[in-house]
């Protein structure tokens, strides 16, 4: 890696609870299952053994992802420090409910144009790829070095999007990236070209 580049690694948290109960996660603060917290230290050890480390880890602050970075940057020594930009979507009454009760409750309408709110309270899918563009900006602006960050699925799939130039989803089109659980992608940035470079993507 150059002097000057950042290199950034997106990951996304572990199993959660929220998986388990088959209910809508955005901003359900559900904690990692133990089968979430087994997922994590094998991906930790994998890179332990294959000597990768991270001068920092940011992480998303709800506890999945959070709970995640920790047991990483516990076995790989690294500090760990939270944003809460790295949130998950925020889906308003959604969050915690079942899916079965959700389509019930909350039916999914024709068409979402990316202004709207989601359901009066939550994030519109605008408002959302904006916050990740803050975020992305957040760890580039650290300088120089290698990072890793942990949070969700749909806020790491809207930082993917500001950085291969993907405008944010409109009614669920669009660009998406596969990240399964502990899924990662590993990135490098040259802020003098301002090019970005897609090492790796491995899905699960």
């Amino acid at each position: 890696m150059g002097t000057n580049q950042v290199a950034i690694t997106f990951m996304r948290h572990g199993r959660s609870r929220a998986d388990d109960e088959e209910v809508h996660e955005g901003r359900y603060d559900a904690p990692l299952t133990e089968t979430g917290r087994a997922q994590v230290q094998q991906r930790a050890r994998l890179w332990l053994e294959n000597q990768v480390t991270f001068d920092c880890i940011v992480a998303s602050t709800l506890q999945r992802a959070l709970e995640s970075a920790t047991i990483v940057g516990a076995v790989l020594n690294v500090p760990v420090e939270p944003d809460p930009d790295w949130m998950e979507m925020d889906n308003g009454p959604l969050a915690g409910i079942r899916w079965d009760v959700a389509r019930v409750q909350f039916p999914q309408p024709a068409f979402r144009n990316p202004y709207e709110t989601f359901w009066g309270t939550g994030e519109g899918s605008l408002d959302m790829y904006l916050r990740a563009a803050r975020a992305v900006q957040s760890v580039i602006r650290r300088g120089p070095g290698s990072y890793l960050v942990v949070a969700h699925g749909g806020i790491l799939n809207d930082a993917l999007r500001t950085i291969v130039g993907a405008g944010p989803t409109v009614n669920s089109q669009g660009v998406w990236f596969a990240f399964g659980d502990t899924g990662y992608i590993r990135t490098v940035y040259n802020p003098e070209r301002h090019t970005w470079l897609i090492q790796e993507l491995k899905a699960c």
